[in-house]
């Protein structure tokens, strides 16, 4: 299982720093990391987390429909329109990251023998909403995923998980600067618009 882990934790880094870039590439290399990371927190013990990544494969199609819709050119590479989410948005994913919490423990913890539900819950839930938010473009997505990673470092290096967890030092810190990167960049492109107009 090392191995694989390994493999997955190399996958992942490239997919962090193509989300970093904001490079549409991201989403074809998240379907392979989500296919190794099912097996790896599956064998793990992490049942959330696993089903999570079943979730990042279908996720990861429709951000790269959703970013290929969204562009005027075919240019993979080319940077896409960044935003701020929605106020009215803020209550309604709130509510969905809570209630997705509760249901995933109330699973894990009837269903399986996880050892941790309530963090394993916690950052499944929201993931499922980061990923979202990621594939509407949406600058906060970084700020859940730096609660996500944060926490689930801790419980990767609980459980013994060590290449992953050294992913997520990484996906933790990268998180953070890829907030301001992604906030740079929106802003920029809304002075380049403003003078464009």
């Amino acid at each position: 299982m090392d191995i694989l882990e390994i493999i997955g934790a190399c996958i992942g880094l490239l997919y962090l720093v193509l989300e970093y870039k904001a490079n549409v590439w991201l989403w074809p290399v998240g379907i392979v990391m989500s296919l190794f990371y099912v097996v790896i927190f599956f064998h793990g013990k992490f049942y959330a987390d696993a089903a999570v990544y079943l979730y990042y494969i279908g996720a990861n199609v429709y951000g790269l429909a959703a970013w290929l819709r969204s562009k005027d050119q075919s240019d993979m590479a080319a940077p896409v329109r960044i935003v701020h989410t929605p106020k009215r948005q803020i209550l309604p994913l709130a509510l969905v990251s809570v209630a997705l919490w509760m249901i995933i423990f109330l699973v894990l913890r009837t269903f399986t023998d996880s050892p941790i539900p309530w963090g394993d819950a916690f950052t499944t839930s929201l993931s499922v909403v980061a990923m979202w938010m990621l594939a509407q473009k949406q600058l906060e997505q970084w700020l859940l995923w730096v609660v996500v990673n944060a926490v689930s470092l801790c419980l990767y290096v609980w459980k013994g998980l060590y290449p992953t967890s050294v992913l997520y030092v990484v996906y933790t810190v990268v998180a953070v600067l890829g907030y301001f990167k992604w906030k740079k960049e929106m802003e920029t492109t809304d002075v380049w618009k403003d003078n464009a107009e």
